[in-house]
């Protein structure tokens, strides 16, 4: 791993202006080939970008209907203010300057608006040995799940559908607490039409993972400019010295090429010396949009471990901000991302610590295979200035396999502490000729020999999933992949 040289420096903020405090229902209107206005005093600002304001208000359009009592009513409210002054990114934003988001851009959005009818649900597999909460188009349905098993004050369900108001009142502290957000976040804060909870009370200790399952019944025939959108939102709250697994897993039908976007949310609230572990596996649609945000808030001593496994989509992006609100944090990400046609995999995660002895380590892993393939990989480890001796480790590998394959990697430390052991590393290339020369040294063909070298590339991060029916899941996908890519 390259050595780290740095200067220190702080750069000057400009706090921004205070932003109206409107609701989109209160008189924005969007109409096609005429002048946007707002009826309101001369000291607001100007909307700038219709199709967010569009969107915005077909979101609201669609959600069902709330009280102001509504735990979801003070994220909605806040989401819609920031969609009025948030316009659409481009390539000319930073964030999104290797992720091209035209896809969803160009085609007419349609917000999800009525849960599943039974009958599109007879196609859902019900096989997982797992504690689970099946989540269809960004409803949570009870009928499909199965959540027996877990210990005493373990709730693991719907929050307008909870009628433990310890809980609601705990959770409700956390949800849409995040100020990092970004557009796609307000998007979903407007258009979740419920939130998944999982409550893990102190010292408990949950012995098989909570498998969190994603469906997507709605969706357009590829080829067509409908795009159907669901926001799922779930928040995890761990308290004080409380263990659990949670699994995510965002499944596409097999053969499966409708459009649909697909838009989620994870908080993860982790007590002082807790510990979550994450696994997360999205294999949707090739032809699907699949944005998506984690947030983890970690308090002191506490651990938190991700594991990713990304094959599927069109477009795909995953947001990852971990935030240190204590010392003494554990931070373990690892992922694994495959682009076997023309996809874009996208990781841009940021790890900010601000307390002493931290601790991370991040391995984030990538394969092109496909001329027309990207990958982005955008990893921030920020270490403020009380963040003494902090040890922060990050490494990003990728194997490029046709010629026109591209990935682009921006490994950055910002450190502002002067006591911390931190390092990074990056690494592109192909399979290296030493290697094959090793199996076939040993009597083995090439193209076996390149099948072996590329599946043991991504299965250093895919044996870290814990649960081995999951494991073994993920392997046989990766492989049916990668033999498709040697057929094409």
């Amino acid at each position: 791993m390259a050595a780290l040289s740095f200067s220190p420096q702080i750069h000057q903020l400009t706090k921004p202006k205070p932003k109206p405090k409107l609701k989109l229902k209160a008189g924005w209107r969007y109409k096609p080939k005429a002048t946007l206005s707002f009826q309101t005093p001369a000291s607001s600002s100007t909307f700038s970008d219709p199709f967010v304001l569009q969107l915005a208000e077909s979101l609201e359009d669609s959600i069902p209907p709330t009280s102001s009592q509504s735990p979801l009513q003070s994220l909605r409210d806040l989401s819609s203010q920031s969609l009025l002054s948030t316009p659409w990114p481009t390539r000319k934003d930073e964030d999104f300057r290797f992720t091209d988001t035209s896809l969803i851009r160009h085609s007419q959005i349609i917000p999800i608006s009525t849960p599943p009818q039974q009958d599109q649900l007879l196609g859902i597999s019900k096989d997982t040995h797992l504690p689970n909460l099946a989540i269809v188009d960004g409803f949570v349905v009870d009928s499909i799940s199965n959540l027996s098993n877990l210990p005493n004050g373990v709730f693991v369900g719907s929050l307008l559908g909870s009628s433990l108001e310890g809980i609601i009142k705990r959770v409700c502290e956390f949800v849409g607490d995040f100020k990092w957000g970004d557009l796609f976040w307000a998007i979903n804060g407007l258009g979740a039409p419920d939130v998944a909870v999982v409550y893990v009370p102190e010292n408990c200790k949950v012995e098989n993972p909570v498998h969190l399952r994603y469906f997507q019944v709605e969706g357009s025939k590829k080829g067509s400019n409908k795009f159907p959108v669901s926001n799922p939102r779930v928040i995890v709250v761990v308290e004080k010295g409380a263990e659990v697994e949670i699994v995510e897993e965002f499944v596409g039908k097999e053969g499966d090429d409708r459009s649909y976007w697909v838009n989620p949310v994870l908080e993860v609230v982790i007590g002082e010396g807790a510990k979550v572990r994450h696994s997360y596996v999205q294999r949707q649609s090739l032809s699907s949009a699949h944005i998506k945000w984690t947030s983890v808030r970690q308090e002191s001593a506490s651990t938190y471990k991700l594991v990713e496994i990304s094959t599927g989509g069109k477009l795909s992006r995953h947001n990852l901000h971990v935030q240190q609100f204590g010392p003494d944090t554990v931070t373990e990400l690892s992922t694994f991302h495959l682009s076997i046609s023309d996809q874009t995999q996208d990781l841009h995660s940021r790890l900010v610590f601000d307390h002493p002895r931290g601790y991370s380590r991040q391995l984030h892993k990538c394969i092109v295979a496909h001329s027309l393939g990207q990958a982005v990989f955008d990893g921030n480890v920020k270490v403020n200035r009380y963040a003494q001796q902090t040890d922060a480790g990050q490494l990003t590998r990728s194997l490029l396999l046709e010629p026109r394959a591209t990935v682009n990697v921006k490994p950055n430390l910002q450190i502002i502490a002067d006591d911390v052991k931190c390092s990074h590393g990056a690494a592109i290339s192909d399979l290296e000729e030493s290697q094959l020369f090793y199996f076939l040294a040993r009597g083995i063909d090439l193209e076996t020999a390149k099948r072996a070298l590329v599946f043991s590339f991504g299965a250093e991060v895919i044996v870290e999933l814990s649960d081995p029916c999951l494991q073994n899941q993920a392997k046989l996908h990766v492989k049916q992949m990668l033999e498709l890519t040697a057929k094409g």
